[in-house]
């Protein structure tokens, strides 16, 4: 069993199929892709949802969290090598997004198996600067106000200190993290498909630096606009999954079926 993937996860899916890997977004865990499944099967998706845990949050709070990016692909790369050998595709929102992508580019690289598709959404392409939510020294209540006008916090959860707590020290290691670059931006395109998804009224990534992810696209690429601001997934999540799952289908028909032994 990998780290990265839950005991439960990995069992209650069948070994063929496609696999969709969900990276999770800054100050984010597994759970926030809990409900998917069951959604994406609504709408006909086809494919075995399986959230990705990062360390030092959720199931895995007591190991210490990755602020560098190239450390915590290098780590991916060994512990998700097996099960990427099966037919899958990467997702990934905001921060999720980079670690998805990069961690593509990285197993092009060396020559690994790619997904059949990497899907991004609400974050602009390696070769801008990162989005800038808030500076990683911001004082608590810096960081709350901007994660909460982005969206990033439930209202509902802003007079939870506990939750706040918890919430504060991973997010601002995620943006360490965020700084980081583990694909050359100078490299060559990424050789599988991209799709992109960008919020109309998103405050901190525009659809034009979402739409400019085009120049690493070696596969084609594909972009499309959602209502809502930066966690549009969340704020319009059946609208979103609706326009996943028809993709994904594209994908499902097209992966090979394994040969009985």
């Amino acid at each position: 069993m990998t780290r990265y993937l839950s005991r439960s996860s990995i069992d209650d899916s069948a070994s063929e199929g496609v696999r969709l890997l969900c990276f999770p977004y800054a100050g984010g865990g597994a759970s926030a892709y809990g409900r998917w499944q069951r959604h994406l099967d609504a709408h006909g998706a086809g494919v075995r949802v399986l959230p990705v845990q990062l360390p030092g949050r959720e199931g895995r709070i007591d190991e210490p969290r990755f602020t560098d990016l190239n450390s915590l692909i290098n780590d991916m790369d060994a512990q998700l090598d097996e099960e990427l050998e099966r037919p899958h595709i990467f997702y990934g929102h905001s921060m999720g997004a980079l670690i998805a992508y990069s961690l593509a580019w990285r197993r092009q690289q060396r020559g690994a198996r790619l997904p059949l598709a990497v899907v991004l959404s609400a974050y602009r392409a390696p070769h801008l600067p990162a989005p800038q939510i808030a500076h990683p020294e911001a004082s608590d209540e810096e960081l709350i106000e901007s994660l909460a006008a982005l969206g990033g916090i439930p209202q509902v959860l802003l007079n939870h200190p506990d939750f706040l707590s918890a919430l504060l020290p991973v997010a601002r290691d995620d943006l360490l993290l965020c700084t980081g670059n583990a694909a050359s931006v100078t490299s060559q395109p990424l050789r599988v498909p991209l799709h992109l998804f960008a919020g109309r009224r998103d405050r901190l990534v525009s659809v034009p630096e979402v739409v400019s992810w085009r120049r690493h696209a070696g596969r084609g690429c594909e972009v499309r606009t959602m209502p809502g601001g930066h966690f549009f997934v969340r704020a319009h999540e059946d609208t979103f999954l609706r326009e996943l799952a028809s993709l994904t289908r594209r994908y499902v028909v097209q992966a090979p079926v394994p040969v009985a032994a």
